[in-house]
């Protein structure tokens, strides 16, 4: 493959977990990678990859997504844009600052509302591209204390749904990947949590739940993961949801099967012992 017919993917939030399984997939499989992330300089680890391009990008500042966006295109044509960079928020709304709240909406929600908008214009030019999208399971059901995630999570998943129907019609592709619970430092690096008296226990009881060591056992490895994004970018079709994870599956299966209401009330009485 020369470079010229090489597919080129631009990657958000690439230093690691998900991000940076899906830099090294593409570029094992031939892609040219944009690997995007804050702190280019401090990845060392993937300076030297073939293929692999780092550049600096912090999605909550749009004047660096412009510039990141006229620097890879005028690079060549970017056939996939993955919408990756995310950023993990837990405990009461009351116990969130104005600061974690803002930053919440701004890296998983308006961080890839920008950079899709940014990148419209060059894949018109170009008579068509693919977005693909990093949402979660959290963005098809709920568990307590986790509701600004939650909702930037379940809007990332209106706003893409709705966007799919937009752009089909300029030629454009929109995708999300759904993934379950992954095996990466998510629980320690990247998840901030607010903490407040009045839920101490509360928090205390969801955080020991979702970071159970056998409940983490079940997690996917984020190559597992970066495999769906692949398919994702690579099956030609214009499948808009790709659940990620045995555990994402199984979890959203039994949403369906109970129904809404009866979901809810399991997950109240698995979490708190009531409904």
């Amino acid at each position: 493959m020369t470079t010229q017919s090489k597919k080129t993917i631009f990657i958000t939030g690439a230093s690691s977990g998900l991000g940076n399984a899906t830099t090294k997939l593409f570029a094992s499989r031939g892609w040219r990678v944009l690997a995007t992330m804050r702190r280019p300089e401090a990845k060392t680890d993937m300076a030297g990859l073939t293929g692999v391009e780092l550049l600096p990008l912090d999605v909550t500042d749009p004047a660096q997504i412009t510039s990141a966006v006229a620097r890879a295109t005028a690079a060549g044509p970017v056939d996939v844009v993955f919408n990756n960079a995310g950023y993990g928020i837990s405990g009461p709304l009351e116990g969130l600052s104005d600061a974690q709240i803002e930053r919440s909406i701004q890296t998983n929600l308006l961080g890839p509302i920008r950079v899709t908008k940014a990148f419209i214009p060059h894949f018109r030019q170009n008579s068509g591209g693919l977005f693909i999208n990093t949402t979660s399971i959290g963005g098809l059901i709920t568990v307590p204390l986790n509701a600004m995630y939650h909702a930037t999570k379940w809007g990332l998943e209106g706003w893409s749904e709705c966007m799919a129907f937009e752009l089909s019609q300029v030629g454009i592709g929109m995708k999300i990947v759904e993934p379950g619970g992954m095996k990466t430092d998510f629980f320690s690096r990247s998840l901030d949590v607010g903490n407040h008296p009045a839920y101490r226990d509360l928090l205390d009881r969801v955080m020991g739940a979702i970071t159970d060591e056998h409940q983490m056992q079940q997690y996917s490895e984020p190559e597992q993961i970066a495999e769906v994004v692949y398919q994702a970018a690579t099956d030609g079709t214009d499948q808009l949801r790709y659940l990620a994870g045995a555990d994402a599956k199984a979890t959203y299966e039994t949403r369906l099967r109970l129904g809404e209401e009866q979901f809810r009330k399991a997950t109240a009485q698995q979490f708190f012992g009531t409904t």
